[in-house]
């Protein structure tokens, strides 16, 4: 495994994560053992950095997380990232789901606390959340603060509201189909060196190469409704599924790995999920390699021929 720097903090984190939200009814993972088996591969293939949130499962992912790490002995030198949701922004909230969070997750402080999104349906201003979570922060709660889905102009604001700590890392959608992501939020995060984590680095497996139009599964969980696997999309997906294939193929790898790889390579942190153990070693085998220059740009020339819609009902 490889480590980097994660974002101004000092801490070394895995150059890719383990996103914890499969450890919910979203996704079926409720099994404790299971979610334990999952977190204990990933920490054998030298995984250290793990992504959950309060609303995974209401509470399920930080506790399996949490158990694990204490039964493994691992909670030193694994660094957990949790999130408030954005529907629990005012400021006594903050601080009380904060407070339920580092219970589930059983440990002192929490690493990085995130805003998981904007208060979109109540009328909190930024600073009364963000002064919330530096004040937490002061009491040695949560050890730094980011956000996720922030769009740039609002990333601003709520770093203005901080006096005596910053943002560190931004959360986003960003995979090798959807890279809105690239227009303003990477280059701003580049500027002010915050770490950007790229959440469904996979498109939710679309560039894995496990699926094609014309047998796709009946989903039961969240992608059953996911416009991605719309047939007129995946259609033109398998374009790419099938140049991420022939790359993995002079690599050794396989068409999630290169796609992995890729985002690796421009400096962000994916946290692709893991139902059971053989999928986060196969994720985590997406470091140690690169792609060429090259390959990345035929990747993101074939990404960029794209016509996705979303308007699929």
């Amino acid at each position: 495994m490889e480590y980097r720097a994660f974002g101004k903090t000092g801490l070394k984190v895995s150059r890719v994560g383990l996103g914890a939200w499969q450890f919910s009814d979203a996704w079926g993972v409720m099994d404790y053992d299971l979610a334990k088996k999952t977190i204990a591969a990933a920490l054998e293939a030298g995984i250290n950095f793990i992504d959950t949130a309060a609303v995974y499962g209401r509470g399920t992912s930080e506790t399996h997380v949490g158990k694990a790490l204490r039964e493994l002995r691992a909670r030193e030198g694994t660094v957990i990232a949790t999130k408030v949701p954005g529907d629990l922004l005012r400021a006594g909230d903050v601080v009380k789901a904060a407070r339920k969070s580092r219970e589930r997750l059983g440990v002192d402080v929490i690493d990085i606390m995130q805003v998981h999104w904007p208060p979109c349906w109540y009328n909190v201003p930024t600073c009364e959340y963000m002064k919330a979570l530096e004040g937490l922060v002061k009491e040695g709660v949560i050890r730094y603060i980011g956000v996720s889905n922030f769009p740039v102009k609002l990333l601003e604001e709520a770093r203005q509201c901080l006096s005596t700590t910053d943002v560190v890392s931004t959360q986003n959608r960003y995979n090798l189909i959807e890279r809105e992501a690239e227009k303003e939020l990477l280059p701003y995060a580049e500027r002010n060196g915050i770490q950007v984590i790229a959440w469904s680095p996979l498109a939710k497996g679309l560039l894995t190469g496990k699926y094609n139009p014309d047998d796709l599964p009946r989903f039961s969980d969240v992608r059953a409704n996911d416009p991605l696997y719309a047939p007129d999309n995946v259609r033109q997906i398998m374009r790419l599924v099938q140049a991420l294939r022939e790359i993995g193929d002079k690599h050794g790898r396989t068409p999630g790995q290169v796609a992995l790889n890729w985002l690796i390579k421009a400096g962000v942190i994916p946290i692709p999920g893991a139902k059971g153990p053989e999928q986060v070693i196969s994720n985590a085998a997406s470091v140690g390699w690169s792609i060429s220059d090259d390959e990345a740009r035929r990747l993101a020339e074939i990404s960029d021929s794209l016509n996705i819609s979303y308007v699929t009902w």
